[in-house]
C-alpha cells in the first residue's frame, strides 16, 4: 500500500442483464458503484473490454478519493473453478473456457479472484448481511433459475472443482419437467422466476380470467404474480405456496446432509419472500429430520442488489490478507 492511504476493493457481479461494479472499503462502505447493460453480444473480448472500462473508472475515482485500490474480486454466473476458469456460462456464452481473473490481472496489475455469482452473494450475507450470525448456511437465490452457494465453518464451499453448490439442479420429481441441463425434474424448473410465469402461463390458457383484468400470457411477470397473491388471489397464492414447497423439499435434504444453521433467499423473487417462506418452512419441518430441522432458519438475504459486489469486494479483500475464503 503506497503511503497511508487507505485500501479499497472492487466488486464485480456479472449478470445475465445488469453488470454491477464498486469500490469497498474495509469496513465493506461502498465509496463508488455504477452499473450498465452486459452487453456480451459483441463477443468475448469487447465484453472484458468493457470490464475495464467500468474498473479504470473505479480506479480514477479510488485516486480521486485518496484510497488505494488493492484487489479485485468478480462474481460470474455459471460454472466456475477455484483458479477463475469459467467452465460454462449458459447465459454468458462468450465468457465459455476463459480464465477470467488471469485476464484481468494482467489488464489491471490487480491481484484478483473469480468466483460463482451466488458463492460471491453468499459470502457478501456472510460478511455483512442476514448470514453474519450464521457460520454455515445455504444462500439461494430466486431468479430467472435457482442458484445455491455455501458457507461452511465460516467459508465459501465450492468442491473439489470449484463447481458445488448447484442448488437449483437437484431433483425434486424424478419424471418431471425437462431442464435445459439435460436432466428432469430439476428445482429450478418448479421454484424460480421463469418457472412461476410458464405455470401462470399454462392456467391462463385453461383459464383466462384467473388473475384480473389486463394479465394477458405475454404480459405476466413474477412481480404481477406477486400483486395478485398478495391482494388474495386464490391461484396466484397457490404459486407462490407451490414454489415454496418444492424449495422447502430440497431444503430439508440439505438439512439432514449437512445440519446447517439457515437458508438465506435472495434474488428478485425473494421480493415475494412472505408468500412462500411460510411453505419452505412446513416442508423443511415435515420432511426433515427433528434436529437439523429444528435448528434450520430460513431468513430473507439483507443485501438486496448490493450482494454481489460487496461479496466479490470481500473474496478479493480475504486473497490480500491471505485468508481463506
Amino acid at each position: 500500500m503506497k503511503g497511508s492511504r487507505k485500501r479499497a476493493y472492487i466488486g464485480i457481479d456479472i449478470g445475465g442483464t445488469n453488470l454491477r461494479l464498486a469500490l469497498v472499503d474495509d469496513q465493506g462502505t461502498m465509496l463508488h458503484k455504477t452499473r450498465c447493460r452486459t452487453d456480451i453480444h459483441h463477443g468475448r473480448q469487447a465484453f472484458i473490454t468493457l470490464l475495464d472500462k467500468g474498473i479504470q473508472a473505479l480506479m480514477r475515482a479510488a485516486g480521486e478519493s485518496g484510497v488505494e485500490p488493492a484487489g479485485i474480486g468478480a462474481g460470474v454466473p455459471g460454472l466456475v473453478s477455484n483458479e477463475g476458469h469459467v467452465y460454462v456460462s449458459v447465459n454468458l456464452r462468450p465468457l465459455d473456457g476463459v480464465n477470467l481473473r488471469d485476464e484481468l490481472q494482467a489488464l489491471t496489475g490487480l491481484p484478483t479472484v473469480v468466483a460463482n455469482d451466488v458463492n460471491a452473494f453468499a459470502f457478501g450475507e456472510h460478511r455483512y448481511g442476514a448470514g453474519r450470525e450464521y457460520k454455515s448456511f445455504l444462500m439461494v437465490t430466486l431468479g430467472t433459475g435457482v442458484g445455491g452457494g455455501l458457507i461452511l465453518d465460516g467459508r465459501v464451499w465450492t468442491g473439489a472443482d470449484g463447481v458445488a453448490g448447484e442448488f437449483g439442479h437437484m431433483t425434486v420429481e424424478p419424471e418431471g419437467r425437462p431442464c435445459p441441463c439435460g436432466n428432469r425434474g430439476c428445482l429450478e424448473q418448479y421454484a424460480s422466476a421463469s418457472a412461476l410465469v410458464a405455470a401462470a402461463k399454462e392456467m391462463l390458457r385453461r383459464n383466462g380470467d384467473l388473475f384480473g383484468a389486463g394479465h394477458h400470457q405475454g404480459e405476466l411477470s413474477t412481480r404481477m404474480l406477486a400483486a395478485a397473491a398478495q391482494g388474495g388471489n386464490p391461484e396466484a397464492l397457490a404459486l407462490f405456496a407451490g414454489a415454496g414447497r418444492y424449495l422447502g423439499i430440497a431444503c430439508a435434504s440439505v438439512a439432514n446432509l449437512l445440519n446447517l444453521e439457515a437458508v438465506i433467499v435472495g434474488g428478485g423473487v425473494a421480493a415475494s419472500f412472505d408468500l412462500l417462506g411460510e411453505s419452505m418452512r412446513q416442508e423443511v419441518v415435515a420432511r426433515a429430520f427433528p434436529i437439523p430441522g429444528k435448528r434450520l432458519m430460513i431468513r430473507q438475504a439483507a443485501l438486496g442488489d448490493d450482494g454481489g459486489v460487496l461479496g466479490s469486494a470481500a473474496l478479493a479483500m480475504n486473497i490480500l490478507h491471505g485468508r481463506d475464503s
